[in-house]
C-alpha cells in the first residue's frame, strides 16, 4: 500500500534499496532483521506463505531483483510442483537450519506447504570450506547464489567453493523469499502426540519447544524433518556407529588480506603421508609436527585442515596428558590452546612453503582463534530414513535429512552434496505422500533410494544438470525404486497395530539370506521339523535327518519345488542320478536366491555323508528366506494363488543388492554373508583395471562352477591339508586357509579383489608379478583413502584370524576330532560356530569392499592428475606450441577418455550386481556407509 505523498518512483527505489539491503546482509539476525524491515515498509505479510513471493516480485522491480525472480520463476515452473498445488494444506516443521534443512524448506515452499524452520541459534558461524560437486554448483546458481555472493565458486580448485556460513545464508535468504517461516533461538524437546479422547480430532501432532511460550508451540503439522545433524533428538531412528582408528583433525581459519602475495600460494587441494612422505618426514624433521594429511583451500579466509598424530601433539604440548578415553584426551582442560595455535600456524607455514606473509587467525563468533581440535573416529548413519507415526487419529511423516541422516567423512566433501539429494529425495516423499499414495508404499520407495545415498559420486549420478529435479529418476541413472518392498518396512509405520496384518495385503517372500542376529538363532532340530514338513509327500524323499537324507539330491529339489514349483521338474528326476540332482539344485538356489554352493553334485554323489555343519549351514539360508511367509508360501502356491512377488520371471530381477559403491568407506550396515557374485565382481573389477598395464599374458576369466579337479571342499587348495567352515576362504572355485592364498612368485599374502588369476595355469598372483605393470604414483585426490584402507585391511585381518582360531576349536569339537565341555550340549556349540561363520562372513565381504575402492581411489586419482596436466597445457595458445606437444594434448585427452571409460564400466558392473542380488536384511543392509569411510561396525 503506498504511503501518502510518496511517488510510485520513491516507493519503486524504496524497495529496491531495502530488497538490497536484504540480499546483501552478511549475518543470520542481519538478514532477519533486513527481512523484517523490508515486509514492514512494503506492507508485505510473511505469513500469507500461497501469495508471498509473488507479492515481493510485484514489489521489487529493480534488475538485479528481476534477474533472482528469473531464475526462481524457472526452478518453479517444474512439472512435479504442480505450480505449488502439489502439498497444498500439508504443513511442515523442520528443525534445523543448516544447508540441507533450509534446501528441504525451499523446496517443499515451492510445492505448496506450509514451511517452518526452528533453529537453535541465531548465529552461522561456521567458516569450514565447502566441496561442492558439479551438480550442487549448479542446483546453487540456479537459486540465484550469485545474486547474494558474487564470489560464489570463484576458488581455483574445482568444486571448492565457499564456507558453510555464506550458503547457510544464500539458501536462508531464498527461503524467506518463497515464504518460509524462520525462527530462531528455539530449540526442540520432543514430539508431542494428539490428545486423546477430542471430539472432533482438532489437534493434532505439536512439538515442546524451549522457549516454552514461544508461538510455535501451538503449530500443528502433518510432517516433521529432522536436520539438526548429529544430535538428531527425533524418537524412533536407531543409528549405526562407524568406528576406526583414533583420528584427531585439526582446522584453522587465518585471515585473507586478498593481496598479490597470498593469491599467488598454491592450494593443496590433499596431501596424505602415503603419497608424499619426503614433505611429513621433512615437516616432522624441522617442526617436530608429524600428520597424515593436511589441505589447504583459499577462500574469504586461508583455510586449513590437517590430521595430527596422538604422539606429536603430546610432543608439542598441545594435549597435556594421555588418556585412553577420547573424550578426556581431547576435553577442554586437557588441551594447550596455545600451543595449539603455535602447531597449527606451524603446520600451515611448512605446508604452504611460507609463502603467506603472515598467519594471523582469524575470529569465531565467540571472538577467539578459528582453531579447532576434534575426534572424527566415529560416525553415525541412521538406519532408515524416514517413518510413519499415527496416533488417535492424526498421521505424521517423520523423516531425517543432513547429518542426522548420513554423516559424512568431513574431508571428502559428500556432506553437502549427499545431503542435497537427501534433501530431494525426502521431499518427493512429501509429494507422493501429499498425493494419496500408500504410506509403506513411499517408506519403501525412500528406503530404496536411501540405499543409493552413500554409493553416489560425481561419477554415477546423471549428468545432465539442467534436468534435475526432485523426481529421483531425473538424477540416478538406472533407478530401481523397489528394490525395497513394502512388507519390509511395516516396523517403520508405527500405530500399535504392526502385527494386524492390515497395512498391506499379502507378505513377505523373498526374505534376506543374510541373517541378522535376531534371525540366526537356528537349530537343528527346528530346521530338520520345516524340512520335513516341506518335502512331505514328495517321490523318494524321506529326511529324516540332515545328512544322508540329502545325498541323492531329490530332498533338495523337494524343497525348491514346494517354494517354487515353476523352477523344476521335480516329475522328471531321476532318483539313481545323485550328482545331476543336486547340481541342478546347487545350480537353481545360486541363481535365483543368490546362496553360493558349498560343495559340487558330484561331491554330494561321491561322499559316504554330507557334511552335517556343511548343510546345517546351507539348508539354515533357505530356510531364514522363506520360513516366516505368511499363510505358508507352499500352501499358497499349491492352491494356485500367487502374490505377485512369486510370480516367475528373469533371475535377474528376483536378486537385488545393497551393495555401496562409492560408500564404500561411510558403510550404514554391516554385511551378511559372502555372495559368490561379489567374489567374482571383485576379481572382475581387478581384471579390468590391470587391462592395459598387462603384457602378453593370457586373459584371467572369472569361473562360474566349481574346477573338476577341486577335490574334496574341506581340502585345501595350496596345501591340501583339511580346511574347516569357519576358516575356509573361497576363490575361483577353490577353498583356501587364509594363510595359504599366496602369491605363486613371491609368496606374500593375496586379497580378495588384489589378486590375479591365470586360468590356464590355475596360479595365483599379486599384481606385481602377474602384469609387471609401471609403479603408480597416487597423487593428492585420494589423499587419505589408500592409508585409511590398509590400516583398516589390517584390522581386518586380525579379527578374521581371531575368528578363525575360535571357529575352528568348536568345528574340531563338534566333528568329534577334539574333546568338548561336557557342559555345552551340540545345540550350544552349533549356534555359537553359527555365529562365528556370519561374522566371518561380514568381515570378508567389508574386506573385499575396500579393495574394490582402493581401485576405484587410483583410477580416480589417475584422472584428476590427467586433467590437472592437460589444463595447465590447455592454458597456453595453440600458436606457441610445437607439433610434439600438441600431440602429446591429444594423447593426455585419449588417456581421460579412457580412464572415464573404465570408470563408467566399473560403476555399471557394480550397478548390475545391485540389480542382481536381493535387497538386504535392513539390519545388514549398506550405508551404508561407506563406502566413503573406513569404518567398520560396532
Amino acid at each position: 500500500m503506498q504511503k501518502m505523498g510518496e511517488t510510485e518512483d520513491e516507493r519503486t527505489a524504496q524497495a529496491g534499496q531495502l530488497f538490497e539491503n536484504f540480499a546483501q546482509a552478511s549475518t543470520c539476525k542481519g538478514t532477519l532483521q533486513a527481512f523484517s524491515i523490508l515486509c514492514r515498509q512494503m506492507d508485505l505479510d510473511p505469513l500469507d506463505y500461497r501469495n508471498f513471493y509473488s507479492n515481493l516480485k510485484a514489489t521489487a522491480t529493480n534488475w538485479k531483483a528481476k534477474a533472482l525472480w528469473t531464475k526462481l520463476d524457472k526452478r518453479a515452473n517444474h512439472k512435479e510442483y504442480s505450480k505449488a498445488k502439489a502439498c497444498e494444506g500439508m504443513r511442515c516443521l523442520i528443525i534445523g537450519g543448516g544447508p540441507c534443512g533450509l534446501r528441504t524448506a525451499i523446496e517443499l515452499a515451492l510445492l505448496g506447504a506450509k514451511v517452518v524452520v526452528m533453529e537453535k541459534r541465531d548465529t552461522f558461524s561456521r567458516n569450514n570450506v565447502l566441496h561442492l560437486w558439479p551438480y550442487t554448483i549448479h542446483d546453487l546458481r540456479g537459486l540465484g547464489a550469485k545474486k547474494f555472493y558474487g564470489k560464489f565458486c570463484a576458488g581455483a580448485i574445482d568444486h571448492i567453493s565457499e564456507c558453510i556460513r555464506q550458503l547457510q545464508l544464500m539458501l536462508l535468504k531464498v527461503a524467506l523469499i518463497l515464504g518460509v517461516e524462520v525462527h530462531v533461538n528455539v530449540d526442540f524437546v520432543q514430539l508431542l502426540e494428539p490428545p486423546e479422547n477430542q471430539e472432533n480430532g482438532e489437534t493434532g501432532w505439536r512439538a515442546e519447544i524451549r522457549p516454552l511460550n514461544h508461538p510455535l508451540a501451538d503449530f500443528e503439522f502433518d510432517v516433521v524433518i529432522g536436520a539438526n545433524g548429529r544430535r538428531n533428538t527425533l524418537d524412533g531412528f536407531r543409528r549405526k556407529e562407524f568406528r576406526g582408528k583414533l583420528a584427531i583433525a585439526i582446522t584453522a581459519n587465518f585471515v585473507n588480506r586478498n593481496t598479490t602475495a597470498e593469491a599467488k600460494v598454491e592450494e593443496i587441494s590433499g596431501v596424505a603421508f602415503i603419497f608424499n612422505q619426503k614433505f611429513f618426514l621433512e615437516l616432522k624433521e624441522e617442526t617436530g609436527i608429524d600428520l597424515e594429511n593436511i589441505v589447504y583451500y583459499r577462500d574469504n579466509t586461508h583455510y586449513f585442515v590437517m590430521t595430527a598424530k596422538k604422539q606429536s601433539l603430546l610432543d608439542k604440548g598441545v594435549i597435556i596428558h594421555d588418556y585412553i578415553e577420547t573424550e578426556k584426551l581431547l576435553g577442554q582442560d586437557n588441551v594447550n590452546q596455545e600451543a595449539l595455535l603455535s602447531y597449527a600456524r606451524e603446520a600451515a607455514d611448512f605446508g604452504t612453503n611460507y609463502q603467506l606473509p603472515s598467519l594471523d587467525y582469524a575470529v569465531n563468533h565467540c571472538n577467539q582463534p578459528d582453531v579447532a581440535m576434534f575426534d572424527f573416529t566415529c560416525m553415525y548413519a541412521s538406519e532408515n530414513a524416514a517413518l510413519f507415526r499415527e496416533k488417535n487419529g492424526h498421521q505424521l511423516l517423520v523423516a531425517l535429512v543432513g547429518d542426522s541422516l548420513l554423516e559424512p567423512f568431513w574431508p571428502m566433501g559428500t556432506g553437502c552434496a549427499r545431503g542435497f539429494l537427501a534433501a530431494f529425495d525426502t521431499v518427493w516423499m512429501v509429494r507422493g505422500w501429499a498425493q494419496g499414495r500408500n504410506p509403506l508404499e513411499i517408506l519403501a520407495e525412500r528406503e530404496s533410494l536411501y540405499r543409493l545415498l552413500p554409493q553416489t559420486t560425481t561419477e554415477n549420478i546423471s549428468k545432465n544438470f539442467d534436468q534435475y529435479t526432485i523426481d529421483p529418476v531425473t538424477r540416478y541413472p538406472n533407478l530401481n525404486s523397489s528394490c525395497v518392498k513394502p512388507h519390509q518396512v511395516r516396523h517403520l509405520f508405527i500405530d500399535g497395530q504392526q502385527d494386524s496384518g492390515l497395512l498391506e495385503c499379502g507378505g513377505p517372500t523373498h526374505r534376506s539370506v543374510n541373517l541378522s542376529r535376531q534371525e540366526s538363532d537356528i537349530r537343528p532340530s527346528r530346521l530338520l521339523l520345516w524340512c520335513q514338513k516341506q518335502t512331505q509327500g514328495y517321490r523318494g524323499v524321506d529326511v529324516t535327518n540332515l545328512t544322508s537324507s540329502w545325498k541323492n539330491g531329490l530332498a533338495l529339489c523337494a524343497l525348491i519345488h514346494r517354494l517354487r514349483p515353476e523352477l523344476i521338474d521335480f516329475d522328471s528326476l531321476n532318483e539313481e542320478d545323485s550328482a545331476k540332482n543336486n547340481q541342478l539344485a546347487f545350480d537353481i538356489v545360486e541363481s535365483e536366491f543368490g546362496i553360493q554352493p558349498v560343495t559340487t553334485g558330484k561331491e554330494m554323489a561321491a561322499d559316504q555323508d554330507p557334511d552335517k555343519l556343511m548343510m546345517v549351514l546351507y539348508i539354515s539360508k533357505l530356510y531364514e528366506m522363506f520360513h516366516n511367509s505368511p499363510a505358508s508360501v507352499a500352501g499358497r502356491l499349491q492352491s494356485g494363488v500367487l502374490c505377485p512377488a512369486l510370480t516367475p520371471h528373469p533371475s535377474h530381477h528376483t536378486v537385488q543388492n545393497a551393495m555401496s559403491f562409492h560408500l564404500l568407506l561411510f558403510r550404514t550396515r554391516t554385511v551378511g554373508k559372502v555372495s559368490s557374485a561379489i567374489g567374482a565382481r571383485a576379481e572382475t573389477l581387478a581384471i579390468l583395471y590391470e587391462s592395459d598395464h598387462r603384457p602378453n599374458a593370457s586373459p584371467c576369466v572369472v569361473r562360474k562352477e566349481f574346477p573338476q579337479n577341486l577335490g574334496g571342499s574341506d581340502t585345501c587348495h595350496h596345501c591340501s591339508k583339511r580346511v574347516y567352515v569357519v576358516e575356509r576362504f573361497s576363490v575361483e572355485g577353490y577353498f583356501f586357509h587364509r594363510e595359504c592364498f599366496r602369491c605363486d612368485v613371491c609368496g606374500s599374502t593375496l586379497r580378495l579383489g588384489g589378486h590375479a588369476y591365470d586360468s590356464q595355469l590355475g596360479k595365483f598372483y599379486c599384481k606385481l608379478h602377474y602384469s609387471q605393470r609401471r609403479p603408480n604414483h597416487l597423487g593428492c585426490f585420494c589423499f587419505i583413502g589408500v592409508k585409511v584402507i590398509q590400516r583398516q585391511l589390517e584390522e581386518v585381518g586380525e579379527k578374521q584370524r581371531d575368528l578363525e582360531e575360535r571357529g575352528v576349536t568348536i568345528e574340531k569339537v563338534l566333528r568329534g576330532e577334539a574333546p568338548g565341555d561336557s557342559l555345552s550340549d551340540e545345540h550350544e556349540l552349533l549356534q555359537m560356530w553359527f555365529k562365528l561363520v556370519l561374522e566371518k562372513n561380514r568381515l570378508a565381504r567389508y574386506e573385499e569392499e575396500l579393495v574394490i575402492f582402493a581401485q576405484e581411489l587410483e583410477l580416480e586419482d589417475r584422472q584428476s592428475r590427467l586433467q590437472t596436466d592437460l589444463r595447465s597445457r590447455m592454458s597456453i595458445d595453440d600458436s606457441r606450441k610445437s607439433s610434439v606437444e600438441l600431440a602429446e594434448e591429444q594423447q593426455m585427452l585419449t588417456e581421460i577418455m579412457e580412464v572415464v571409460e573404465k570408470r563408467d564400466t566399473l560403476v555399471s558392473l557394480l550397478e548390475e550386481q545391485r540389480i542382481q542380488e536381493r535387497a538386504e536384511d535392513r539390519d545388514l543392509e549398506s550405508l551404508v556407509l561407506s563406502r566413503g569411510y573406513q569404518f567398520h561396525w560396532t
